[in-house]
């Protein structure tokens, strides 16, 4: 499977708020960081409730701009993080890694590194 694009398009779907499809990619019990509140997040429905939070507060973006498959097969992403406020102020512009691993094809973790 090629983890690139699929990885790919679940940033592009993210962006465009389209949560049923990312969420399709998730293994059911993935373990997923809560960055914005702290701590992380289990399954798919306590993603899906932490996104739709998000949503109501803040604006995210987040765009890969590099893959990196490692020997374990973790696939590491940095990619560029721009936050807004709902005014559209922008409250952050960072570069982060996000580190993905698979199971059965599905997103099983991911975590943050900065």
């Amino acid at each position: 499977m090629d983890y690139q694009i699929l990885l790919r398009q679940l940033y592009q779907d993210f962006n465009a708020r389209q949560i049923d499809s990312v969420l399709a990619h998730m293994h059911t019990d993935v373990s997923w960081p809560n960055g914005w509140e702290g701590g992380y997040v289990s399954g798919q429905e306590e993603v899906r409730a932490y996104w739709l939070r998000q949503w109501e507060q803040i604006d995210p973006l987040v765009e890969p701009v590099s893959f990196d498959a490692k020997p374990d097969g973790q696939i590491a992403i940095k990619v560029r993080q721009i936050i807004r406020n709902m005014e559209g102020e922008v409250l952050s512009d960072t570069l982060l890694f996000h580190i993905y691993t698979f199971e059965n094809g599905k997103v099983r973790t991911m975590t943050i590194e900065h």
